[in-house]
């Protein structure tokens, strides 16, 4: 089985995530959307919310080839990876600032696991600019999102300002 693991906060989920995970996903038989619990990032949403919106709008990008799984972890994503005997960590790239970043992270988790390989994929053009941070910070200033985030996901960033 070839499985993988698509880690990142999701705070909130945009659909830059869904399409990174809808052109992913024919690549492995397995992905598991793996939600890191970071209280750092200061997030909208809890791990169990932000799992939850997820679980609620991933059949919208399921495949017949692929299953697709939801589960949190804290630590290393390199252990997770293990942990899951996960193949391959998928990551998204919008820009050379993002290669930088996502390559440091590539070549430390194959240092940590060396037989986990690290999946680049490009941000189609439409959300080569869109980021969680960003998608809270236009929402909370007032800004519309609408089409870059999931229309459930923008749902509740609205219940949550009320």
């Amino acid at each position: 089985m070839r499985r993988a693991i698509f880690p990142g906060s999701f705070d909130p989920l945009t659909n830059g995530h869904l399409d990174i995970i809808r052109r992913s996903a024919p690549l492995f038989d397995e992905m598991i959307v793996a939600v890191l619990n970071n209280a750092d990032k200061n997030p909208m949403f809890s791990v169990e919310e932000r799992c939850e919106m997820i679980r609620e709008v991933l059949p919208s990008v399921a495949t017949a080839n692929c299953k697709l799984v939801v589960d949190s972890f804290s630590g290393l994503t390199a252990d997770f990876a293990k942990r899951s005997n996960a193949a391959a960590i998928v990551r998204g790239i919008r820009a050379v600032s993002d290669y930088e970043y996502e390559l440091r992270m590539a070549l430390m988790n194959r240092r940590l696991e060396p037989s986990i390989e690290t999946v680049f994929l490009m941000a189609g053009e439409e959300y080569s600019y869109v980021s969680s941070t960003l998608m809270k910070q236009v929402f909370e200033l007032g800004g519309r999102v609408e089409g870059l985030i999931p229309e459930l996901v923008e749902a509740r960033m609205k219940a949550k300002k009320n």
